[in-house]
């Protein structure tokens, strides 16, 4: 599937059921806002892969590279697919992720990541 062909995606319908090979799916630049970086040189890519009409559920993929960036988060599950980093919760639990590893961020978070090895995930939002 190419990136002009996301399903979900305004002016793309939504087909009763899709599947996205995500370990080699393409992805898009995302720049981080500078102000994000705490450390090294991290570049991020991403691709949206459904989004409901209201825009307040969103499907995709996500990658990052290493370095250490800050965010805060939106109601989220995510699936680490490759990769390794420890997520910071400001005020709660230090979470290890790597491949396998399902977690749940809740919104309002604010985070730390340190990304050991690039870090490639599914994840579910809702806004």
């Amino acid at each position: 599937m190419s990136p002009d062909s996301s399903p979900g995606r305004p002016g793309n319908p939504l087909p009763q059921s899709f599947v996205v090979h995500i370990p080699d799916a393409d992805l898009e630049p995302e720049p981080l806002d500078p102000r994000q970086i705490v450390a090294g040189t991290p570049e991020v890519t991403g691709r949206v892969v459904w989004e409901s009409a209201d825009g307040r559920q969103v499907r995709g993929i996500w990658q990052i590279t290493p370095g250490v960036v800050t965010d805060t988060e939106a109601d989220e599950l995510f699936v680490v697919i490759s990769g390794s980093a420890t997520v910071q919760v400001e005020g709660g639990p230090t979470l290890d992720v790597g491949p396998g590893d399902m977690a749940v961020l809740r919104a309002g978070d604010r985070t730390t990541w340190t990304v050991h090895e690039t870090l490639r995930k599914a994840y579910a939002i809702t806004l």
